[in-house]
């Protein structure tokens, strides 16, 4: 694939100025709006679409992101990547927008069983959006915050996904066309399962799903939802890897880490629980 942002071009059409609103196309490694706004396209293929007003806050590290890419390419999570691509191919999607990509992993996944769409990998780590420019011919990758007016056009995208990441509802609402799709992959209470407790990581929410129903009332009505379950052992090194990748990262120190597993069979099964919903926009 190539790095100089033509990876871009499938997608510039739906892209929009974060500055002033107005539609962006590409010009030379740039992306460029009526308006005079300019927006460099990095060599590795990626736009930075944040306006300079922006701050990353707790966007995903360097180490972060390795820890995501080697243990998503190791395929312990390949249960939701691979149940999430069928159920939007059902859809026929021909633009999808990963909202929280990440190294873009899902999205890739997506676009592999749905081969007439494109798709955009949007998320506020610049480390992440490095990964995620390449992960697929048929995906753009941009940093934007997701809490924040995506820069998108309305109803530019007939699905969204969004794996382990914020929701924006509104703005979800807005980018998606009137019979667009939105699939969500949460956690549920039982990920982990003892894990959580003997290694001192972030609890899941009990009312987790509950609560996104509740977030996204109002813009979307639930469709359907499955819950996958599965088991994984993992060595040591691996769930090292796993709490490196997420939120916990920044919760449990890498020394107490060790001190808890070293107390721990290696290796050791781990359940694994997924909640998958599809969401219907609402008028």
């Amino acid at each position: 694939m190539q790095d100089d942002g033509r990876v871009l071009a499938d997608v510039v059409q739906y892209l929009v100025c974060p500055v002033c609103g107005a539609d962006l196309e590409l010009a030379d490694r740039g992306l460029l709006c009526p308006g005079g706004h300019t927006f460099d396209i990095a060599r590795q293929g990626y736009a930075n679409l944040l306006p300079g007003n922006a701050r990353p806050g707790t966007a995903d590290t360097p180490e972060m992101v390795r820890a995501r890419d080697e243990f998503l390419r190791a395929g312990h999570f390949a249960i939701p990547a691979d149940r999430l691509a069928w159920s939007v191919s059902r859809a026929r999607p021909s633009f999808v927008l990963d909202a929280g990509a990440g190294t873009g992993h899902y999205l890739s996944r997506t676009l592999d069983r749905s081969p007439d769409a494109v798709g955009l990998a949007l998320d506020i780590s610049k480390h992440a959006a490095r990964r995620a420019a390449k992960a697929h011919p048929r995906a753009g990758a941009v940093v934007a915050d997701l809490w924040r007016p995506l820069p998108l056009r309305n109803g530019a995208a007939d699905t969204v996904i969004n794996v382990f990441a914020p929701r924006n509802a509104a703005e979800f609402h807005r980018v998606l066309s009137d019979d667009g799709l939105l699939f969500t992959v949460t956690p549920s209470p039982r990920h982990l399962g003892p894990l959580v407790e003997s290694l001192g990581l972030l609890s899941i929410d009990k009312r987790k799903t509950e609560r996104t129903d509740a977030a996204l009332a109002g813009y979307f009505k639930l469709d359907s939802r499955q819950e996958l379950e599965t088991e994984a052992v993992l060595t040591h090194e691996e769930i090292v890897t796993l709490v490196g990748m997420g939120p916990s990262a920044h919760h449990v120190p890498a020394e107490q880490l060790q001190e808890r597993l070293v107390r721990l069979p290696d290796p050791l099964p781990a359940p694994l629980s997924f909640v998958l919903s599809t969401y219907r926009r609402l008028e």
